[in-house]
């Protein structure tokens, strides 16, 4: 059982007031536990007759209006306990079977996007606030099928059969029936041709550092997830897009890798939530009705890898959030972005508005950004390559850039968006675009070895550090070349951006990036 709670009051100042979730319930005073503590940590519980066993402890600030994510495992005789994706820890479970539900003991919460899971099926069915013993508990019902055995393959293919083996003879028809058949270290290999599901794919269970989940194309088979038959495609003007339903893979879990798909028209391409140490590789993303990567919440160690994201754009805010690429609304260390290109999107290439940890970007290129290719009226994207930060109030991150490239967008190459953080710019390159080319005005940054040619304005830099650029070192910079076709063709055998020489500085110099 997956659900996000949030702690809304806890009555009085003892550290026992709860809420979570209960499982295997037998009647109201014998069943498992996972509860966040006004007490400031969350526990999993054995609950006999009354009593309670504690069977694992996380210290963990439970704040009042925060969402948490709490995943209650019920497998054979045992029990585990998840809070964002970390193990609180794990026991004898209650019974083998029993009721399920949400409980609350001297407190208030919200209780969003339950997930009842059974046989390693899932499907969400509504939440709301209880107290109490679990009360409305949802019933088990039986698979229709066994899930795999860790470690095995599943295959898909748009004719396949959700009753068959998932073999290559045998294939699955649809990714969420192979997901939900699915166990930790399964691989889901999609055979080539288009899936066209009306609903969107929820991975909502999480693997581990041994076993990750992965989601993968067939020897190399294009595989195009075309969602343009899921709900808000698009939304209309002014609309709103409930949690669960943003994203045509939707993704509220950790240690899964997709790999090498192309996923079109969704509402969100991928929408992800409270998730760490995610892997997404050699994806597509484009002509989605919001951004095409989305990354939010409570959400570390995420690799985004050879991701190219185009096209992207939301005619429900008239292009003010559709970005190719979002690290936003959120906080987690060790995210990084390596080898994306990140074009014609109605907003921003890359954002991290209110994301407040650093997040690391590496050997990317933004270009063309921020342009109303779709004729929105009272048009509001923005138009930068590289978003470094900003929000509502002064939130600083530290955010680096190395070794990129921002060119044609419609307003900034690299801005700090008033982030006063201790941004890092190394090595970058902006060029032609409509506003500045590096503006960290607002923000602490270190700049150095970066390249501004040809933008309306080509630097600001307030009282941060600057050394070794093209304005320290003055003079007369000239391209090698400004023939973007390799840098903007196809990619590598490996994934990578093809080699060019495209903006590096006629003479040679060390300065900016090295694409």
């Amino acid at each position: 059982m997956v659900a996000r709670v949030r702690p809304l009051a806890f009555d009085g100042a003892g550290t026992d007031r709860f809420a979570g979730l209960a499982a295997r319930s037998t009647g109201s005073t014998s069943y498992d536990r996972l509860v966040l503590l006004s007490g400031d940590r969350v526990e999993l519980q054995a609950v006999r007759s009354g009593a309670v066993t504690v069977l694992g402890v996380v210290s963990l600030p439970v704040s009042t209006g925060r969402w948490y994510t709490l995943r209650l495992e019920e497998s054979g005789t045992t029990v585990r306990g998840y809070v964002d994706g970390a193990l609180v820890g794990s026991g004898p479970s209650q019974s083998a079977t029993g009721r399920l539900g949400v409980q609350t003991f001297r407190a208030s919460a919200d209780f969003d996007d339950v997930v009842a899971q059974t046989g390693g099926g899932t499907g969400p069915s509504p939440g709301t606030p209880a107290s109490g013993s679990p009360s409305a508990p949802a019933s088990p019902s039986p698979s229709t099928s066994a899930s795999v055995p860790p470690g095995s393959t599943l295959i898909v293919a748009p004719t396949g059969d959700d009753a068959a083996a998932g073999t290559l003879a045998a294939p699955l028809r649809t990714i969420q029936r192979a997901v939900d058949l699915a166990r930790p270290g399964t691989t889901i290999a999609l055979r080539g041709g288009t899936y066209a599901p009306a609903t969107n794919v929820q991975l909502v269970k999480s693997g581990t550092a041994a076993a990750p989940y992965t989601i993968t194309n067939y020897a190399g088979e294009r595989v195009l997830l075309d969602a343009e038959q899921m709900p808000h495609t698009p939304a209309p003007l002014d609309a709103s897009i409930p949690n669960a339903e943003r994203g045509a893979i939707h993704i509220e879990a950790s240690y899964w890798r997709i790999v090498g798909i192309e996923i079109a028209h969704g509402p969100y391409g991928i929408f992800c939530r409270d998730c760490s140490d995610n892997v997404f590789d050699r994806l597509v993303t484009r002509d989605n009705y919001e951004t095409g990567l989305h990354i939010q919440g409570a959400s570390s160690r995420n690799q985004v890898l050879n991701l190219d994201s185009y096209g992207n754009h939301d005619p429900r805010k008239n292009g003010e959030s559709a970005d190719g690429l979002a690290v936003k609304e959120g906080s987690g260390t060790g995210n990084v972005v390596r080898g994306a290109r990140l074009w014609n999107n109605v907003d921003d290439g890359f954002d991290a508005w209110e994301f407040l940890s650093p997040i690391t970007i590496e050997s990317s290129v933004a270009w063309g950004n921020g342009v109303n290719r779709w004729n929105f009226p009272d048009f509001a994207g923005d138009g930068n390559g590289f978003k470094l930060g900003g929000g509502d109030e002064d939130l600083p991150a530290g955010h680096v850039v190395r070794d990129s490239i921002a060119f044609d967008n419609a307003q900034g190459g690299f801005i700090d968006n008033a982030n006063p953080g201790a941004l890092r710019l190394d090595h970058v390159t902006a060029w032609r675009n409509g506003g500045t080319g590096v503006d960290v005005a607002d923000a602490a940054a270190t700049v150095t070895a970066s390249l501004a040619v040809a933008n309306r304005v080509q630097v600001s830099l307030g009282s941060s550090a600057s050394s070794g650029n093209s304005w320290d070192l003055g003079g007369t910079w000239t391209p090698q070349s400004t023939d973007a076709s390799v840098i903007t063709g196809p990619r590598t055998s490996s994934g990578a951006i093809a080699s060019s020489p495209f903006l590096r500085p006629a003479g040679g110099a060390d300065v900016g990036a090295r694409i």
